[in-house]
């Protein structure tokens, strides 16, 4: 149980991140708004931590990478339940804002949300098993894919002065945890 703590940590954060959200807007499409924002400020973390895990178990050995490794299932479910809590706080928003979406402005995080979903079903010894190499190949595809989706949406603020400051924020760890996957892969391959 004690390693499972990841998952309900990533939903506990989901839900304040609304509960904040909801209590500081002014309005409900601002409420809404804020409670989208910041549901995927703080599920960024939480999956940069699940991208790095095995990265950062081999650069640097120690109980808490190891741990952190040990238990990057958990912690990959963890960000999808915050990010399925950030997917409800999104709808809603963009409900309350009356806002409309072209169906390929959709595509990428719609597809980026069926790999969350496809990862986190498959996330078991049982599904390691019967899906064999796809197994590997779904996550590893999946993760990158996540990876891209985010870094892209952060990069994506940084021309606008009011978005810059969390556009940095998002683009910087991205790049740290893909330097962190970049460094750990070369030292094995020098082993």
């Amino acid at each position: 149980m004690l390693q499972r703590w990841p998952l309900l940590l990533g939903l506990i954060a989901g839900l304040g991140a609304i509960y904040l959200g909801l209590e500081t807007g002014s309005g409900e499409a601002d409420a809404w708004g804020r409670a989208a924002r910041w549901t995927a400020r703080i599920g960024l973390p939480i999956f940069l931590l699940t991208y790095a895990a095995s990265a950062l178990g081999r650069i640097w050995p120690g109980e808490i990478t190891r741990t952190i490794w040990r238990n990057r299932r958990w912690w990959g479910l963890g960000f999808a339940a915050c990010h399925t809590v950030h997917l409800y706080a999104l709808i809603k928003a963009l409900e309350a804002s009356g806002e409309v979406r072209t169906i390929g402005s959709l595509i990428p995080g719609g597809i980026a949300y069926l790999l969350i979903f496809l990862m986190a079903l498959t996330s078991s010894d049982a599904a390691m098993r019967v899906l064999g190499k796809n197994w590997k190949r779904l996550h590893t595809f999946g993760i990158h894919y996540v990876w891209f989706i985010f870094t892209a949406a952060y990069a994506g603020r940084l021309m606008t002065a009011k978005t810059r400051p969390e556009a940095i924020y998002g683009v910087s760890l991205c790049l740290l945890a893909l330097a962190i996957r970049i460094a750990a892969w070369r030292k094995t391959r020098r082993s």
